[in-house]
Formats: C-alpha cells, structure tokens, sequence
C-alpha cells in the first residue's frame, strides 16, 4: 500500500503499474485543503457586523414556526424558553462559536414568543356558523370604494341575531355601491354574516388568519338600508383623527377624478389617497399582467420617490442661499423635510399595513442621513424587517411583505456589488464622462429591474400562480416616466391644491398615467404575456428563499451555494404533484382532473372563487374571469342527470358526484370514487368523500396512488388555533338562500393580496 496521505502532491511517488493502491488516506488530506480553502471565507463571513442581517431572519423563523403548530402555544412557555436562551446567550458571550449559535437561538425563540403574545393581544371571537338577519350597530372604521359595490368595517357596538352569541369586535360588510356612510359615523343596519373565508385549496392563502389579525370575526353584506344615528358613545381620538383624514381623503379625491377623469383619475388617486378600488378590471388586470400592478399599491417605491423629490428640492434651495449653504448642515435639514412629508403621505394614503411597512424603512433611512450613517444598507434593512415585525409579526406570512422585502434584499445587493467596470477615469473627457454616465444609468436601471423581478417571482409564483415575462420591458418603459412625471406632479398637485392651482398639474400627471396605461395594456396583448405556473409547496418557497438569502447576503465564494439552492427550489417546485380532484369547503363545487391532464369542474351552487383558484393553481388559462363563467356553464367532461354527475379521472375509471340518495346504487358500484354532496351509506364499495370530510377538514385535494386516494384538507384534524372557524359551519356559507343576490366582491379580489415593491 502506498500512503498517498504523504504523497499528496508529488509526481514522483506515483505507484508502479499493477499496484495495488488505497485511495482512502487521501480523504483527511483533502478534508484539510477543503477546510483550508473553506476557513478564510467562512471566516470572513461571521466578521464583526456581518451576522447583524441574520437576525430579524432567524427573528422570522421563529414567526414561521409559531404559525406552522397545530395547537395555539402557551405565551408563557413561549416567553421562557425565549427569556432562557437570552440568558445563555450573554453567558455564553464570550464564546465565539457558543454565541452566535445561542444568539440566533433566542431569535428564533423571541420570534415565536412575540407572535404568541400578538395573537394573545388581539384575541377576539370569530363567527363560526352564518347568520341571517343579523341587527348591527356601532362606528364605520374604514370605506373601500370598489369596481361594482362599497365595503365598509364597523366596530361593533351591538349585534343581535340567534346565532350569535358572542360580541363580534369588527364585521367586514359589502354595500351598494355609493351608499357606504363616511369614517366614523354610527350606523345600524341588517346584514347577512358568513365565517371568514377559509383556504379555496390545502395549502392555498388562509384568508381566516388575515382577517383575524386585521380584528375581523365575520364578512357579510347588508340586506336594507344603513341607517346613521347620534353615537350612543363618543368616538375615541383615534376613530375621530380617522374621520377627519378619511374626510380630506374624500376631498383630494373628488378633486383629482373632477379634473382627470375615468381609469386615469382612480390612478392618479390611488397614487395620491391609497383609494384604489375603482380601477376598471380589465386596465387592472392588465397592469398585473406587464408587471406594474406594484405601481396601484402604495409602497417602498412611492415613499421613495416622494422622500427623493422633496429632499432633493429642499437641498436645492436651501443651497441657493449661501450662508447657510456654508455654515449649516442643509442635508440633514432636506432629510427631516422628506421625513415631514413622507409622514403626511402615510397618513393621507390611508396608512395601509404594506404602506407602514415602506414608510418605516424610508423613515430608518431619513434618520441615517440625519445620524450621519450610511442609508442604503442590509443594517438598514435589518432594522426595518425587526421593527415590521415586532409590530405586525402576522405579516411575515404576506405575500406583500416577502415580495417588498426580497426586492429590497436583492436591490442592496446590487448596489453593495456596484457596477465598477462602469466607472469613469480621472483623465477622461467631458463628453465621455457624460456617455458613460448615460450608459451607467440604463444598465443600472436594467440590472435593477432584474434583480427586484427575480427576486418577487417565487413569491408571486407561490400565491397568484403567475409571473410577467415582460415586467422587465414594462417597468423599463412606464417607470421612468411615473418618476419623472407622474409622483412629481402628484406631489406639486398636493402643494397647489389649497392655492386653487392644482389642476395643470393633475393634467400633467394625466399626461404620465395614459403613458403608463399604454405600456400597460400593449405589454398584456403580446403573446405569452401572462406566464402561469401550477401550485407549488411552502418548502420549494423555503428552499428558494434561504437560496435568496444566502446569494444577497455572503460576499465570499459560498454564496454560489444559494444559486444551487435555487436550483432545487425549482425542481422541487416542478415536480410537486398535482391534486386529481377537489372538493370546496362549502361542497358547492369539484374538479376532477381528466384523461387529457386538465381539470373538469362542476359547480352546484354558488362558489365560483373557489373554482377560479383551482384553475389558477392549476396554470390553467381558463382561470381568467370571463372564461371561468364559461368553463362553469359546459361542465364540459361531466355526463349528469338528475341524481348527479360522473366524470372519467387520469389513471381510468369513473369519479361520481352525488347529489341524491339515489345515486348510491349505481355509484358504489362501478365508480373508482364517490363524492357526495350527503351523507354516505356504510359499507359502499368505492372510496367515499361525503360532507362529513369537508365539514372536518375545509376543503379537499385527493390524488390518486394506485387504488388508493391521498385525501389532504385544508384544515387538518387535530389543528387547534384562534383564527379557525369550525369547518363545519361553512358548509354553506358562500351559498344565499334561493334569489338572494351575491354582491361581486363579496369574496376577497386578488389584487387584496399584491405585493408593494
């Protein structure tokens, strides 16, 4: 045997022909060069100051992990194990592996105690059967204008209804449309109230815990007229201070849509008050589609372009003046003007969750102008991801928040890595100078507007099942011009307006919409514009966001190991296998996945939404509103009769969705499954789904393996939380009775879940 340990390295000591050789003593050697090679990087990564953005990460994890349990924690266990491990960690300080690995410990633990305690904090009861008919008092908190009805919440005073015993603290209701009352009036009313709408699908969006979390316990719609009456309380400041900014809200407004007017003006209005329901479906559609619907929703790209403009300008004039231009520090003087009016916008633009969480980050960034420290860090954005979610710690499950946030991630990392083969010479010429400049800008603008498109598509592709090919092409061609036309003349608009010389600049911000809208609708016609994708995991989005994490946040080498994590992330994401048949929560409707590879629905009552998600999460093209209506009218693939339906299902045989006793008999008999809108009789011989299931478990994805059937519900037995309704109790909550009418948002639309930027 030859020790190739000592040899390693030397040509010389190459075994003769015919040799036996050990290969194994090469293994520790190459172990030392790897750890060698790999000790200098790894080194350079846990320098001091580089571990700071790991923790609101493992801050989040421990949120993560508080919303995967199946039963609600104790806070008081949660906050010991927290108060535990922040004990050992200073203990352990001066321990330079103990520490750190303690440290991220206690983040994940304080993560988890700080959501357990928010929940505790808001606790609020939640409607867990429909009612009908249903007395409501009390105070208007909010108004949504919306495309075809309003939408109101009302702080409740008092409700009466027999199925209700409990004060609900808000509903949630849609009314007719221009009848919604204004902020802070006291209303009485009927209404018919529902649960919060559970998940469509297993896996899909919780809308329960998002509503649970904003103090909602029911939705619903009023069924006569909404009386307002003298309060039998006094508002409190905050609902009063409400009134009066939703009252100028009104104005500015009323004002905008007088001078510009259809499509425009609800834009240039969203752009300015944050109202932005009234936006024509199609012209909504379409911005999602190009990839600019993150311009409808105020966000990290407003406050910036709104901090941007003012700053700049208070500098310029304050630099105009050569005294203090000279002696005082006019910079920082800019930085807590923008900071004035990036205050203002938050509260004009209705202060949304996704527009606290953009002004919190603009504000840590103002003060670090002010502070003399660098704005545009990954400390920064540590800060405003702690504070985020030490305030809202539900928000981590948003799309909005991850989207805003791997933006921002992949936009400092960008500008950390810099673009230095773009960098002019000293002896360069002016005119050289100035084209490279031109040429440094649109690269940096391209490069930009790649890395933030990147870095949102696992989450867009997670929750709306779809990406913008073109989102590049369209943000390069529509941006420019809102940044330079459209947020500035929004802002001198705002600054006129009490002067009565408002409106040219509503024009020129008219001018700049029509713009955007012409990209908009001219991207969305070009073929392969909407880019679907079929439902996919939470842990391919895990994968694909450590992957993301380690590639913005390492400067060394390792951080080509996120690229690899990427890569898995997308193979996991691809073969996720999809459901062969579906059954919605209120058994209302099913899908059952034919021959061909697509799904055949039946609907039997009134959940549409339910429908168009499958199809959505499926990549179906059929998902589109319009063709829904159609899908829904052929029952194409299903033969029915008065008892029910059949369908043939991929792999062979019969699914058989029954809707009268009578159907048992043949049923049972030659189909591979039955699925019953009853309940089943023992002993039928094929797999049987009757409500039973769905009222246990919400609703259903089935898929087939071999003979057998993999049920997965959307609320798993055993689960236990704060924001579950009874699955039972929704049976037929989305289903009015006989010629009711459904209002058209009486279900969340999609674009109540996109992202800011």
């Amino acid at each position: 045997m030859v020790d190739w340990g000592r040899a390693w390295g030397h040509a010389d000591t190459w075994p003769e022909p015919g040799r036996v050789v050990s290969w194994m003593p090469r293994v520790p050697d190459m172990s030392r060069r790897l750890a060698g090679r790999l000790a200098p990087w790894l080194a350079a990564e846990v320098a001091p100051g580089r571990l700071m953005p790991w923790l609101p990460i493992a801050f989040g994890a421990g949120i993560c992990v508080y919303f995967a349990a199946e039963r609600e924690p104790a806070w008081w266990a949660a906050w010991a194990l927290a108060a535990a491990l922040a004990t050992a960690t200073v203990m352990a300080r001066r321990r330079p592996i103990a520490f750190p690995l303690l440290l991220a410990g206690a983040a994940v633990a304080a993560g988890f105690a700080t959501a357990t305690l928010r929940t505790r904090a808001l606790a609020h009861p939640v409607l867990h059967a429909p009612a009908y008919n249903v007395s409501v008092a009390g105070f208007v908190e909010s108004r949504e204008e919306r495309e075809r009805t309003d939408r109101i919440v009302v702080r409740v005073h008092s409700i009466e209804a027999q199925r209700i015993d409990q004060l609900l603290e808000r509903v949630r209701l849609s009314v007719k449309k221009g009848t919604a009352p204004a902020v802070g009036s006291y209303v009485s009313l009927k209404a018919r109230l529902s649960p919060p709408l559970q998940p469509l699908r297993p896996g899909g969006y919780d809308f329960t815990r998002d509503l649970y979390f904003h103090g909602i316990g029911a939705s619903g719609f009023a069924t006569g007229a909404i009386t307002t009456e003298a309060p039998q309380e006094a508002p409190g400041p905050g609902l009063r201070f409400a009134g009066a900014v939703e009252g100028i809200r009104d104005a500015i407004d009323a004002r905008i849509r007088a001078t510009i007017k259809g499509d425009a003006g609800a834009i240039a209005s969203a752009l300015i008050t944050g109202k932005r329901d009234a936006i024509s479906q199609p012209l909504n559609d379409a911005m999602f589609i190009s990839g600019l619907g993150h311009v409808l929703s105020i966000s990290g790209y407003h406050m910036a372009v709104v901090a941007g403009v003012v700053f700049f300008v208070v500098r310029a004039l304050l630099a105009l003046v050569p005294g203090p231009a000279l002696r005082r520090p006019i910079k920082k003087w800019a930085a807590l003007a923008a900071l004035v009016m990036a205050t203002l916008y938050l509260v004009l633009s209705g202060a949304e969750v996704a527009t606290q969480r953009s002004y919190i980050m603009t504000a840590i960034v103002l003060i670090g102008v002010m502070a003399d420290r660098p704005t545009l860090t990954f400390r920064t954005l540590s800060v405003a991801a702690l504070a985020v979610l030490l305030l809202a710690p539900e928000a981590v499950a948003h799309p909005s928040f991850q989207m805003s946030f791997a933006a921002t991630l992949a936009l400092i990392a960008l500008y950390q890595h810099g673009l230095p083969w773009l960098a002019a010479r000293p002896k360069s010429s002016f005119g050289a100078r100035a084209a490279l400049w031109g040429v440094r800008e649109l690269v940096a603008l391209v490069l930009a507007s790649l890395a933030a498109g990147l870095a949102t598509t696992p989450y867009a592709a997670f929750h709306f099942h779809r990406l913008a090919p073109y989102g590049v092409l369209a943000n390069l061609a529509a941006m420019p011009v809102v940044s330079a036309v459209v947020m500035p003349a929004g802002i001198l608009g705002l600054i006129a307006l009490p002067f009565g010389y408002d409106a040219p600049f509503w024009r020129l911000m008219d001018f700049g919409i029509g713009w955007m809208d012409t990209v908009a609708l001219s991207v969305a016609d070009l073929p392969g514009a909407v880019g679907r994708i079929p439902a996919f995991g939470t842990g391919a989005l895990l994968v694909c966001t450590a992957g993301l994490i380690v590639l913005c946040l390492l400067r060394t080498p390792l951080r080509w190991a996120g690229a690899a994590l990427v890569a898995l992330a997308c193979v996991l994401a691809v073969r996720t296998p999809q459901p062969d048949v579906l059954v919605a929560a209120s058994g209302d409707a099913f899908a059952v996945r034919a021959p061909d590879g697509r799904l055949q629905v039946l609907k039997v009552g009134n959940d549409a939404f339910a429908i168009r998600e499958w199809l959505a999460a499926d990549g179906d093209a059929r998902s589109e509103p319009r063709a829904v209506a159609a899908v829904i009218k052929a029952r194409e693939g299903f033969a029915c009769d008065d008892d029910g339906c059949v369908a043939r299902v991929a792999g062979g045989g019969l699914v058989a969705i029954g809707t009268s006793p009578a159907a048992f008999d043949d049923d049972c008999g030659r189909a591979v499954l039955v699925v019953t809108t009853r309940a089943a009789p023992p002993g039928c011989a094929a797999a049987v789904i009757d409500r039973r299931a769905w009222r246990q478990g919400g609703a259903l994805a089935l898929r087939r393996d071999g003979d057998a059937w993999m049920v997965t519900e959307a609320r798993p037995r055993g689960q236990d939380r704060p924001w579950m309704t009874a699955a039972g109790a929704t049976v037929r909550a989305s289903t009015p009775k006989a010629g009711a009418a459904v209002p058209h948002d009486a279900t969340p639309r999609e674009d109540d879940l996109q992202s800011d930027d």
